[in-house]
């Protein structure tokens, strides 16, 4: 334990996510012996962040004004509708460059042990976005993971009546990994989504 404001400093990097004791033991460090010029730049970008950064009022991702930038782009597709549960989510599959379409940002996944229903994620919203018609596909791209499942499955049963294409990302082995080291869900997924190629 440390006194007054290291102490203060080092409780409140302790309570960011994926930040344990030491590591933020080891960033309060790292902070006392910066430049005071370095701190500053910290401390503004924190505070900007918090005075500029909102949520886009159509999908939810992140935005410095009423809409994202992905939203305003007339040249993206509103046909095709990506529902992701992060905003962190929509920056991975824009690295990719291969979806044109637009995004939805639920705010999490469904999870009975932390209290999160659907209720609590942006689900009306979705569903509200898909009533005039224009959307034809929704592509589910949940994490893959016990949430993420239980997140697609809900979607897929109230998203099915409506007649929509409904479908997920394909998921399995990832580039350069080796066989012996997968587990069986991920190779039983690899078997199902395998695709016919031509020699």
């Amino acid at each position: 334990m440390y006194e007054g404001a290291v102490q203060d400093l080092i409780d409140e990097l302790g309570r960011l996510p994926g930040v344990g004791p030491k590591s933020a033991q080891r960033i309060a460090f790292h902070l006392l012996a910066a430049d005071a010029a370095d701190v500053r730049r910290l401390a503004d970008a924190l505070t900007e962040v918090k005075l500029r950064v909102r949520f886009c009022e159509i999908c939810g991702n992140v935005a410095e004004s009423e809409q994202c930038r992905i939203c305003r782009d007339p040249r993206r597709s509103a046909e095709v509708i990506c529902v992701v549960e992060e905003p962190k989510d929509v920056v991975a599959i824009e690295r990719t460059r291969e979806f044109r379409g637009k995004y939805h940002v639920l705010g999490g996944a469904i999870n009975p042990i932390d209290n999160v229903g659907p209720d609590d994620l942006r689900i009306r919203e979705l569903l509200t976005r898909l009533a005039d018609g224009a959307v034809q596909e929704v592509i589910l791209a949940m994490d893959p993971n016990v949430e993420g499942e239980a997140t697609a499955t809900y979607l897929t049963r109230m998203l099915s009546p409506m007649g929509l294409r409904v479908s997920r990302l394909a998921s399995g082995l990832p580039v350069g990994g080796d066989l012996e080291y997968a587990d069986e869900v991920t190779l039983g997924r690899a078997f199902e989504g395998r695709r016919v190629v031509s020699g």
